[in-house]
């Protein structure tokens, strides 16, 4: 399914009800699973991730097939193992070439007994009926905060509770505190003393949450908002105090004249006057919207440096590669000064006018959730794989067609 996008600018003021957060989600339907669903879940995403960890979580099958979903690969690869349950976790041809070594070895030296079936430190995995036992083990943090966040959350059901020692430069820190302030909402007592988390044994607590909105959902509404002349855009389900780490975009953006004014349970975003010259930030903490970022940048004419982006090279795509060859097709050269880096420097070639672009996906619903508002400027820019959107943002399509965004789907 290939979308071809232009925009109207029919609507100057604009409500939108966000997805709920699928990063809460997750986390939250394991300590529901943990909890033997003491716990009662309230607005729970409805995004692809979300359902393949629910079907995973209720499927009495041997083999689970996760798909996508990098998220639910990792929590569970942790959840099996202390329910105890013989599983094989396996998904599309992107995971089986994601990593998960780390967290493999990690889980096997807690006395866990977890096997390749295909090629070494990546799913497919097979997970035997082996409790873990042991309590102290130290995880690099440097690759990705999701296999700490697995190890987490199974840490209050582990027998002898969990010791777990950072090493190196940690990464994406807020979802690490993200998951643990979860924790504690549902009674888990812990400590984090400089680079040692502490979790003793003990039991998930009854209680009710309803789920916040997704700040990375709202990063395409800022983006919008940034590349046009809109009065005004009122997000639902947004709170000022959230646990997300990405709604730092509300500093970052205000930078680029977008100001955002709170009321209850939602945000407004209406322009500043705020310009930028340049823009550079370390993405180490929020990397999930440094693509909303980049594109967002090169069409406003900023030149701009990221850095802390070593993470991205494991996601869905490589989101790196991905973003230098597709904004190339929009004109703009970027580069990649170190590992881990992004970078431009104001370089632009000249499109040819009336041409239809076509933006790859990659089967990265974030290269088509960023790169879609860029049909502001680029009339009739073609999105290839539109579809996969649904991996965070089942209704976006909906959403835009109804703010003035007009969709043809084409062959």
């Amino acid at each position: 399914m290939n979308y071809k996008l232009r925009f109207s600018d029919k609507k100057q003021k604009i409500k939108i009800s966000l997805p709920s957060s699928k990063s809460i989600s997750n986390r939250l339907l394991i300590i529901q699973a943990l909890s033997k669903n003491k716990i009662e879940l309230e607005n729970i995403s409805t995004s692809d991730d979300t359902k393949h960890l629910i079907e995973a979580l209720s499927t009495e099958n041997e083999t689970i097939n996760i798909g996508h979903a990098g998220t639910s690969m990792r929590f569970l690869t942790a959840f099996f193992c202390i329910i105890g349950k013989e599983v094989v976790l396996t998904g599309s041809e992107r995971m089986k070439n994601r990593p998960i070594g780390i967290l493999v070895k990690s889980l096997n030296s807690l006395n866990a007994n977890i096997e390749y079936l295909e090629k070494e430190g990546f799913p497919p995995l097979k997970i035997n009926k082996q409790i873990p036992t042991l309590s102290e083990i130290s995880i690099d943090g440097s690759v990705s905060s999701q296999y700490i966040s697995a190890l987490l959350l199974i840490a209050p059901s582990l027998p002898n509770g969990l010791e777990l020692t950072l090493t190196g430069k940690i990464v994406s820190v807020p979802y690490i505190k993200l998951t643990l302030s979860l924790m504690q909402h549902f009674g888990i007592v812990w400590s984090w003393n400089e680079n040692v988390i502490r979790i003793e044994n003990q039991e998930y607590k009854s209680e009710t949450l309803f789920i916040e909105s997704d700040w990375s959902g709202a990063s395409y509404w800022y983006e919008i908002m940034a590349l046009n002349n809109l009065e005004a855009i009122e997000l639902l389900g947004l709170s000022k105090n959230s646990l997300q780490g990405d709604s730092k975009l509300i500093e970052l953006f205000e930078k680029l004249g977008i100001s955002t004014e709170f009321g209850e349970n939602r945000a407004k975003l209406y322009k500043n006057k705020k310009k930028l010259n340049f823009f550079e930030y370390n993405f180490n903490e929020q990397p999930d919207i440094a693509q909303t970022f980049a594109v967002t940048l090169c069409i406003l004419n900023i030149p701009f440096h990221f850095w802390g982006l070593e993470t991205l090279k494991i996601k869905e795509s490589n989101r790196i590669e991905a973003l230098m060859n597709e904004l190339a097709k929009l004109g703009f050269e970027l580069n990649e000064p170190q590992n881990g880096e992004l970078a431009w420097s104001g370089k632009k070639t000249k499109v040819a006018e009336n041409q239809h672009i076509e933006i790859e996906t990659y089967n990265d619903h974030r290269m088509a959730l960023a790169f879609a508002p860029a049909s502001i400027l680029f009339e009739n820019l073609i999105i290839k794989d539109a579809g996969v959107v649904s991996k965070s943002y089942p209704e976006f399509w909906e959403h835009i067609e109804n703010v003035g965004f007009i969709i043809d789907e084409i062959i």
